[in-house]
């Protein structure tokens, strides 16, 4: 089930930004970020969307975010992507669930901003993150590589 946004809605950039369910394999997650470009332009995004993950009580979280290959997702790498009005970008947050010493973290929100300096939204996503304490993020593309 896609999370709750917050702030809803298309945000001064002009782009806003939705997950789709969490995907689960083998004790590996992922889940699928959309970025719309809900504005009247189009607009050019490079790179990798700015991610923080937050507890249920929404309070950011220590964990590594580190940019590539994942188990889940294959990193496209950066290069400007252009999206016109009504286009959309993709990019995989994806985590292990692998627990060894310690207690588990989970997280229950993820804050994503199109790209450094842009406003966040935050997105309900439940995140079982184990004791790795790492996310990886691929860069936004048109499509997701196989």
């Amino acid at each position: 089930m896609p999370g709750e946004v917050e702030p809803a809605g298309c945000l001064d950039t002009g782009v806003t930004v939705k997950s789709g369910p969490v995907e689960a394999a083998l004790g590996h997650r992922a889940v699928v970020l959309t970025l719309t470009n809900c504005g009247t332009t189009p607009r050019t995004i490079t790179g990798y969307p700015e991610v923080r993950l937050l507890d249920k009580e929404k309070r950011p979280m220590a964990v590594e975010v580190e940019h590539g290959t994942s188990y889940m997702a294959i990193d496209p790498g950066v290069s400007p992507q252009t999206v016109r009005p009504g286009g959309t970008l993709l990019s995989v947050v994806s985590w292990s669930n692998t627990v060894t010493v310690g207690s588990p973290e989970a997280g229950a929100y993820v804050t994503v901003a199109a790209a450094k300096g842009d406003p966040e939204q935050r997105i309900t996503v439940d995140t079982d993150l184990g004791t790795t304490g790492k996310l990886t993020l691929t860069a936004w593309n048109a499509k997701l590589k196989n």
